[in-house]
């Protein structure tokens, strides 16, 4: 089936790499990142065909992929948020 071609999870994770610089936020990022691990594990032969293995192996790995992503670049430290106004003020 289409879903055992590692050059259709390749391809699904680049769009979703350029859909990442439409939409900031490194949400899509991290299925990019898991698209693109889940067509090297399948050019490697290391995953079989079954589709309920393949979509574990997205979901974790675009799991990770996200959670380190947050961790390293998503959570700024020490920063504060400055109000200029309320809304209350007219």
């Amino acid at each position: 089936m289409l879903w055992q071609q590692w050059w259709i999870w390749m391809i699904a994770g680049a769009i979703l790499g350029i859909l990442e610089v439409v939409v900031p936020g490194f949400i899509l990022l991290g299925f990019a990142i898991g698209a693109a691990l889940t067509g090297l594990l399948l050019w490697a032969g290391i995953l079989g065909s079954s589709l309920a293995v393949l979509v574990l192996v997205f979901a974790v790995a675009s799991l990770i992929a996200w959670l380190v992503l947050r961790k390293v670049a998503g959570v700024r430290h020490g920063q504060v948020k400055v109000w200029n106004h309320d809304i209350n003020d007219n």
